[in-house]
């Protein structure tokens, strides 16, 4: 493919097959000093990116790393997370972001469940990857980002990123294919461990192609996001300005208080953010940034938004589109979105993605049924790579998703006149601060505390648009412990966003038959007259 045959190309239109490394190599040969990224004011082009990717893929080369092996990252958002991501895929090989928030089991099973020989982290991270590296057999060297290597590990190497940038740009002979796998994003699991979702370059230029018709960004224009790159929204922007030589404007961590000074630096006309953002920023006091800004923002995207928060935002600050549609997951995106030019009832996701995907309603035989009744969204796509190619290393867990050559998402929903309707969850997950939450691996956590028999994490509606997380303990015959007392330990053991705000002590947990618990009455009866709620105890459970 030409330079002359890329710049004739739609970027909206379905491209198959694709890869990351030709989507970055196109915008390269279309603009390379065009900004594509924008980190707080760091300005990167697409040329600056392929050049720091490259010699960082000449160094990599020289740790070993080859085509199909796993590179981990334990970053915040920053120009290294990209950089890393495209070093990695030059070499063939399969880039891991992990969330930050994770320590203890929650790291240690992601690191040894991909395989991963090298893993790279900010500083403030290492003394949570060194204390699972015996856990993680695999794992054979650490690459340290803003700060010195001094580590007491005896099972890993331990060194810095910049000790690796390296100086060769000479050009790395593609080995790419478009169903080859460029990334691992972890799932949480609901009944289990977390599962790797496997991405293949196709599925995330797929997910680029999606986004632009989704949130649409003008050639010049820049999107602004604070959501972090270990997600796959994020990825999903940066994706989305790659195919068409676009600007994204990405902030460490969300501020309330700087929010409308960096929209204002960045000329962002479009932002993604999380759904409790909106609220906080529809509520916040006017300043001098927000006064001029008014009118800059055209399209504001997240889920979920109320009729209040929509309205603050289009009256109070000018936006004329709060994008609140859309339905997809790891395993195939959007599913159903509503663009601006093509706006759909307020009440539900949005149009089906009839393009990409077959969409249907099916009952628990996984027989259709008639439109308008409540069944499980179902979902295959129309063209090969554009959904995931299935979870990492777990080969039972993919074919019972893809029941019946059918992708379950196991969720409840409608089809009415063409638009998606979510109804509930069917499974058992929870959902908190914009992370999904595995109830699995908390419970083993709270398990491992001394004083604990059992435990039963759940969700509480409490009318946030949120879950809030309650645990259910059976202390151990004799032990004593009191709610503060998990609280506290439980930010020392959990990430932050799973910290439970609720905490109740039980003698026993109802149970089937066959010896599950019966979390569907703990749900029902949610916030009993017994149960502590850290907020109203006045504690804080912040990110670290």
């Amino acid at each position: 493919m030409t330079a002359a045959t890329a710049q004739q190309r739609d970027p909206l239109k379905p491209v198959n097959p694709d890869t990351v490394l030709g989507a970055l190599e196109r915008a390269v040969a279309q603009g390379p000093d065009d900004v594509f990224l924008d980190f707080s004011g760091e300005l990167l082009t697409y040329r600056d990116i392929d050049r720091m990717s490259t010699r960082l893929a000449h160094s990599f080369a020289e740790l070993g790393i080859t085509q199909g092996q796993t590179v981990v990252s334990v970053l915040d958002n920053n120009a290294d997370l990209i950089v890393i991501w495209l070093a990695v895929n030059k070499l063939g090989a399969i880039w891991v972001p992990i969330n930050t928030a994770y320590k203890g089991e929650f790291l240690r099973h992601q690191i040894a469940d991909a395989g991963a020989t090298l893993a790279i982290c900010e500083v403030q991270y290492l003394p949570a990857l060194t204390d699972i590296a015996g856990g993680a057999p695999e794992l054979k060297r650490i690459l340290v980002r803003g700060g010195d290597a001094t580590s007491n590990a005896a099972e890993v190497a331990v060194d810095t990123v910049d000790a690796f940038r390296g100086t060769d740009e000479t050009p790395i002979p593609a080995v790419t294919r478009p169903g080859d796998i460029s990334c691992l994003i972890y799932r949480s699991g609901t009944t289990g461990p977390s599962k790797g979702c496997i991405f293949s370059h196709n599925y995330l230029c797929n997910q680029g192609r999606q986004w632009q018709q989704f949130v649409p960004q003008p050639r010049g224009e820049a999107v602004w996001t604070c959501l972090p790159l270990f997600h796959q929204s994020a990825l999903g922007l940066v994706m989305s300005a790659m195919i068409n030589r676009g600007r994204v404007a990405i902030e460490a961590r969300f501020s309330v208080s700087t929010f409308w000074e960096e929209i204002e630096r960045s000329g962002a006309t479009r932002a993604l953010i999380m759904a409790s953002i909106f609220p906080w920023v529809a509520h916040a006091p006017d300043d001098d940034a927000m006064k001029r800004c008014i009118g800059q923002l055209h399209t504001v995207t997240g889920v979920p938004v109320t009729p209040e928060v929509r309205k603050i935002w289009q009256e109070r600050f000018g936006v004329k589109f709060v994008n609140s549609f859309g339905y997809g997951q790891s395993e195939g995106v959007f599913i159903a979105f509503s663009p601006e030019s093509d706006p759909a009832p307020l009440s539900s996701c949005g149009h089906i993605a009839d393009e990409d995907f077959d969409v249907r309603i099916f009952d628990n035989e996984d027989v259709e049924v008639p439109p308008g009744e409540v069944g499980e969204i179902v979902y295959r796509p129309k063209a090969p790579n554009t959904m995931f190619s299935g979870f990492w290393h777990r080969p039972d867990a993919t074919a019972e998703v893809w029941r019946n050559l059918w992708m379950h998402t196991g969720d409840l929903g409608r089809i009415e006149d063409g638009y998606l309707y979510f109804v509930d969850r069917k499974k058992d997950y929870l959902r908190s601060r914009g992370e999904n939450i595995s109830s699995f691996e908390v419970e083993r956590t709270l398990v491992s505390h001394s004083a604990i028999s059992e435990a039963a994490v759940h969700s509480v509606e409490t009318g946030r648009g949120e879950d809030c997380v309650k645990a259910t303990i059976v202390l151990k015959e004799g032990a004593s412990l009191t709610e503060e007392e998990l609280c506290r330990w439980s930010i020392d053991h959990l990430p932050y966003f799973a910290v439970p705000r609720y905490v109740e002590f039980r003698s026993t947990l109802t149970r089937t038959p066959n010896g599950k618990i019966q979390k569907y009455h703990l749900r029902a009866e949610g916030v009993t007259t017994t149960t502590w709620d850290r907020e109203a105890a006045g504690m804080v459970v912040r990110r670290r």
